[in-house]
């Protein structure tokens, strides 16, 4: 296809149908108020007092999972770099098995509310990645910022506070069907346009894409894999394993056996949305193979391929651009209500609680308060993200990097009884200390092509007077200058973060706590 600048922009159907996907995510909010009146506690709030069921609880951890990153990212992913990341299938499927049988058996049983003793750190971190979520949802439709980010901000605090973690459930299932039907809507219509799925398929085996046997073990390959499947297992397992968003949806099922069967559901929803991402990203490589847009200069940035091939193959079909859109909006919704669900969680249950003297039914009106509170915030926050610039992907990169050590303190605890304060503290500021060192140090040092190997990419068949050289090929002129420390530890794959703070954060954490603690009282247990 050729390049065009002019690819559409919204019609009057596409605002109704974004519309509509709000109308519905504050009814649903407005229905649990009502059916939940009679609530008298803030555990009834925020955990849905511990009725809910396998299915919608499995859907919402899949929503809550697919953010507009999975939409816009993942696609472009496969595009610039090839289809490899369906290794992450792998990394699912041991994170499930871990998360089942390690984690949700000790919170389960536990009957906690809030997972998070390191409190009002984990509190401000999600608060900000959360707001740079809300800003993702927009890029290249035509929609005015602000009404994008007030309109969305409002309606998900409203349904939040509201109707609590039960309102936050359905309207994830809710969100979980606009956001499959929106990628289903690209796929088809470019299936169509490109004569079927073989086609497809050949074009992307002839341009690389298709590079699923790379099994170098050398860490500092961006994607192989052993970094996506070893690797994502650290990252995913640190989201499903400890983060609060997710472990308060499956204790809040009425037992654990409908908690665990929730997370193999999902695994399932999971597997399907990676499938429908990575050929998703196929379809957009085989669409421009011969005019790359981003290289020509019709995007500023790889997030926008998405919605650009959106607005170019269904600009003669009104309403669906509005569909994807309002997918794209719904990962973000999905995402940013279950964090704003869990941000309230933990200031209420680890930041009051244990320090006031308050009532069931005045912790319940300050978890609806708070809720309100923090959604209010994102909304201004996400808002400033925007004018910003590029701190989304500064967010997500801080997200893993906390992530790793946060898992090794729970781990730590969990696999060993002799652990102590000292020892898991030490372990935790030390595996965050070098993650940190080597996270901040790849945004100085980025690796090289050569461990990269991003794919190539052609304006070739572009019908532009003049082509742009936005090509993420080219390197800095000191790269090649960079000291060894930079071609070594700043090069390992951003994969690999989570996995060193986990390691040190275990390692470390234990020979404090055998060198603090009583060394006998291991030999007699």
């Amino acid at each position: 296809m050729s390049g065009d600048a002019g690819v559409g922009s919204f019609a009057a159907a596409d605002y109704v149908v974004f519309a509509v996907m709000l109308l519905v995510s504050a009814a649903v909010g407005v229905y649990y108020a009502w059916a939940d009146r009679g609530q008298r506690s803030s555990s009834d709030f925020l955990t849905g007092g511990r009725r809910l069921t396998a299915l919608p609880v499995s859907l919402s951890l899949t929503a809550s999972f697919m953010s507009a990153i999975t939409v816009l990212s993942n696609p472009a992913e496969v595009y610039r770099y090839g289809a490899n990341i369906v290794f992450y299938g792998v990394s699912y499927v041991i994170t499930m098995v871990v998360t089942s049988e390690v984690f949700l058996p000790v919170f389960y049983r536990l009957a906690i509310t809030s997972t998070y003793e390191v409190r009002i750190v984990w509190v401000l971190i999600r608060g900000c990645l959360v707001c740079c979520y809300m800003h993702s949802g927009r890029i290249l439709t035509g929609m005015d910022l602000w009404g994008a980010v007030i309109s969305t901000g409002l309606v998900c605090t409203f349904y939040c506070t509201m109707g609590g973690l039960r309102a936050v459930v359905w309207t994830d299932v809710f969100q979980l069907s606009v956001m499959l039907a929106g990628f289903l809507s690209v796929i088809i219509r470019s299936v169509d346009q490109q004569g079927g799925v073989i086609p497809i398929i050949s074009d992307s085996e002839q341009g690389g894409r298709l590079n699923f046997w790379d099994f170098d073990p050398n860490p500092l390959r961006r994607h192989t894999f052993w970094t996506i499947s070893i690797g994502g297992t650290f990252v995913w397992s640190s989201i499903y394993g400890i983060n609060q968003a997710q472990v308060q949806r499956y204790i809040s099922c009425k037992s654990i056996s409908q908690a665990r069967l929730s997370l193999y559901i999902n695994l399932l929803g999971l597997l399907f949305i990676l499938l429908c991402s990575v050929f998703a990203g196929m379809c957009l490589y085989s669409v421009y193979k011969h005019c790359d847009p981003w290289t020509a200069g019709l995007v500023s940035a790889p997030d926008q391929l998405m919605p650009y091939l959106v607005m170019d193959i269904l600009r003669d079909y009104p309403g669906l651009p509005g569909l994807f859109v309002a997918a794209a909006y719904s990962g973000s919704l999905s995402t940013v209500s279950s964090s704003i669900n869990a941000l309230a969680t933990v200031t209420v249950e680890d930041l009051l609680r244990p320090y006031t003297s308050m009532s069931e039914k005045q912790l319940s009106w300050m978890s609806k308060g708070m809720t309100l509170l923090y959604g209010v915030l994102c909304i201004g926050m996400a808002g400033l993200a925007s004018l910003l610039g590029g701190i989304l992907q500064a967010a997500i990169s801080i997200f893993g990097i906390i992530g790793g050590p946060l898992l090794g303190l729970f781990t730590l605890g969990i696999i060993c009884p002799f652990a102590n304060s000292k020892g898991a503290l030490t372990g935790l500021l030390s595996g965050l200390v070098l993650s940190l060192w080597v996270g901040i140090g790849a945004q100085f040092y980025p690796p090289p092509p050569v461990m990269a190997r991003p794919l190539s990419l052609t304006t070739e068949g572009c019908n532009l007077s003049t082509a742009g050289n936005l090509t993420w090929t080219s390197t800095t002129p000191g790269q090649t200058q960079m000291v060894l420390l930079a071609d070594s530890w700043y090069s390992l794959s951003y994969l690999y973060f989570s996995l060193i703070g986990t390691i040190i954060a275990v390692v470390v954490g234990v020979l404090v706590s055998l060198l603090t603690g009583r060394l006998q009282w291991i030999c007699f247990k």
